[in-house]
């Protein structure tokens, strides 16, 4: 059976850069508290399908209106917060994997996301194109060239 995936809006990132200079914001955070150096992301909606996602999905990411990179989903863990709200961590492996550019249009919350309509992972075998800057990538998929 093929793994299930999350898609989901980034918000507050510009650019995968900034996603990743986040994730290491706060790993760096975590350790200098003495803390678990784990990335997650906290959500309201806990996905009933996990045991298709954990450990072999990913959780992609929609930034400025494009899927361009994706995290590997570790674990889902579902708790409740101080104000008795069911909430979960959608944790996450910190390492960010450049995809092929993806126009989506805005939701809320996440969605599941099915194996047959996530983009490829931009590899070593694309010549150096995860080298080019984001907003190129993008204008190159626009024009069908990568």
């Amino acid at each position: 059976m093929a793994a299930l995936n999350l898609i989901k809006l980034c918000v507050g990132a510009d650019s995968v850069e900034d996603l990743r200079a986040w994730i290491d914001f706060r790993l760096d955070e975590k350790r200098e508290a003495g803390e678990k150096p784990e990335h997650f992301h906290t959500t309201r909606m806990i996905p009933k399908r996990a045991d298709e996602i954990v450990g072999q999905g990913s959780l992609y990411w929609v930034i400025k209106g494009r899927v361009q990179c994706r995290q590997r989903v570790v674990d889902i863990r579902p708790f409740v917060d101080n104000e008795g709200i069911s909430r979960c961590r959608i944790v996450l492996d910190p390492e960010v994997v450049l995809t092929h550019s993806q126009p989506k249009r805005p939701f809320q919350g996440w969605r599941y996301y099915k194996p047959e309509d996530v983009p490829r992972d931009l590899g070593n075998d694309e010549s150096g194109i995860e080298a080019l800057p984001a907003d190129m990538r993008n204008e190159l998929a626009d024009l069908g060239l990568i």
